[in-house]
This record gives structure tokens, C-alpha cells and sequence, in this order.
């Protein structure tokens, strides 16, 4: 319990709650999850279309923006759990060696090539004391102050929270024009989220438990 109360000591994120993060200093943090766009196999037209409703986008922006890119290894055991289970009930001797050849080549294609899947999430924020550059006392006071801020905006939490979705609907209507569809991830996304980001090897053995099926003591 100790090691895992000094290691949340050093992450920004307060808590998560109403499917966004509140963090120390008593901004708010939407995660939208963003679709791709081949722009390789657009034609030239779609390319300088795309560009145009970027360049649009980038233009209406009137608060930081955050792209992240989640690399992981590809995981494809629930699919060999299929294949095994396939494999068990064929009745058919040839078919039963086909399966088990497939599943090992399989695997091993996904072991040599190093495949890896990649989800892309946009990071929307607000912060009810302003966006505006602040010099190192100012944000020396928030950090000292993190317990105040937060307590602060669990007051205001609705407020806050409804003016930081009216930015993530922007968001995904700007991004919607040039073909990403995005989704806003609730609590127990957020919550698997960063579960597997920080515990990337207990994440493939372990899963998290539901929220609604968390008991907890107050």
C-alpha cells in the first residue's frame, strides 16, 4: 500500500469521475478516441480537402490541444484461446493438424513482425482559472495548493465539467470534417485506460473489475 500511495503522489490526476479526469491543479481532461485517415491512398483532391478542413480546424482552436499515440504489441490470445477451443472440438483428424499449423504460424507472424496496434486520443481541457501562460511562482502556488484547488472544484464540478464538454463536442465536429470519427471515453474507460498504461503486464493477466462491482468503504 505504501509503494502504490508514493507512486500516485507523482501522477497530476486527482481523481476520475463523470467520464473525465480531474487533475491537482482542478483543471478538467476529456479523452476523445480518434478513428485514422489513410491520407497515402486519398486521391489528390481528398488530400488538399483533408489539408483545407486541418488548416480550418487549427484555425478555430482557442485552447491547448493534446495528441496522443498508445503504440502497444499486438494482443492476439483471445483469438488463439479461439483457435484452440476450435482445435479441441474438431472431430476431423487433417483439419485438427491444419488448425494447430495455422495457430502456430499465426503467432509467430505477430512474434517476428513485431506488429503492433496503435489507438490515437485527442486530450481536451479546461481550466476554470484560465489558459493564459503563468510564470513559475504562479504555478509553484497551484502545485502547493492542489488540495485546496481540488476541493474548489468538486463545488463548481458541473459547471466546469459541462464547459469542458462544450469544447469536446467542437472538438469532434472539427475532427468530424475531416473524416475522424471520435468517441469521449466514460469513467471505466478512463479507469482501463490508464490501468493498463501503468501496469502494462498485470493489464494482460488481470483485468480490471467493473466499477458499478467496486465495493467502496467510505
Amino acid at each position: 500500500m505504501s509503494n502504490l500511495a508514493s507512486t500516485q503522489k507523482y501522477l497530476d490526476i486527482a481523481e476520475i469521475k463523470n467520464d473525465c479526469l480531474v487533475l491537482k491543479d482542478g483543471s478538467l481532461r476529456a479523452v476523445l478516441l480518434a478513428s485514422s485517415v489513410n491520407f497515402a491512398l486519398k486521391t489528390e483532391e481528398e488530400q488538399k480537402a483533408v489539408i483545407q478542413a486541418y488548416s480550418r480546424f487549427l484555425n478555430i482552436l482557442k485552447f491547448p490541444l493534446q495528441i496522443v499515440i498508445h503504440s502497444r504489441p499486438f494482443n492476439i490470445d483471445p483469438y488463439v484461446n479461439e483457435l484452440n477451443i476450435l482445435r479441441q472440438n474438431q472431430t476431423n483428424e487433417l483439419l485438427r493438424n491444419q488448425t494447430t499449423d495455422y495457430r502456430d504460424f499465426i503467432k509467430e507472424l505477430i512474434d517476428l513482425g513485431e506488429i503492433m496496434s496503435r489507438r490515437f486520443y485527442v486530450i481536451v481541457r479546461y481550466s476554470p482559472i484560465g489558459d493564459k501562460k503563468r510564470g513559475f511562482l504562479s504555478r509553484l502556488s497551484d502545485i502547493l495548493s492542489a488540495a485546496i484547488m481540488v476541493k474548489i472544484k468538486r463545488e463548481k464540478f458541473d459547471t466546469y465539467r459541462e464547459m469542458l464538454f462544450k469544447r469536446t463536442d467542437n472538438i469532434a465536429s472539427g475532427l468530424s470534417s475531416m473524416g475522424i470519427k471520435t468517441s469521449p471515453l466514460d469513467t471505466q474507460s478512463l479507469v482501463e485506460l490508464f490501468y493498463n498504461i501503468y501496469n502494462p503486464v498485470e493489464s494482460k493477466n488481470q483485468k480490471l473489475i467493473d466499477l458499478e462491482k467496486l465495493k467502496i468503504e467510505e
